[in-house]
């Protein structure tokens, strides 16, 4: 796959912001992989939300019980750190989320205070 043809693909690859799992679909069909990173891209690029709230959202979209995605959860939740939230707007977000159900808590908490642990070294 060249990256001149698959600039999205390219760009979250560079930003860190790749799902492993997009490894395989990359192989299998790069072109749908590129269209759907395009249209995931444009609430990142547009918009009046300022990146950490939109990170924040990510992390309950990863964490909430329809969804549970651990690696989600962790990628938005390091991402939203170099944004600038603290560890209280996570966490904030983090229990907003258990409107769904508690196992939204158990899933990021754990996650939540590797990352902050991580984050302070």
């Amino acid at each position: 796959m060249d990256d001149q043809d698959y600039p999205n693909t390219k760009d979250h690859r560079d930003k860190g912001d790749w799902n492993p799992l997009w490894e395989k679909f990359a192989e299998l069909d790069p072109e749908f992989l590129e269209a759907y990173l395009a249209f995931r891209s444009v609430p990142h690029r547009n918009g009046p939300l300022p990146a950490k709230y939109k990170e924040l959202i990510l992390i309950a979209i990863n964490a909430a019980t329809t969804h549970l995605y651990g690696p989600g959860v962790r990628r938005h939740i390091q991402n939203a750190l170099k944004a600038g939230a603290t560890q209280e707007e996570i966490l904030e977000t983090i229990q907003l989320t258990t409107v769904m159900g508690i196992h939204s808590c158990n899933l990021a908490i754990p996650i939540l205070m590797e990352e902050i642990e991580k984050a302070g070294d």
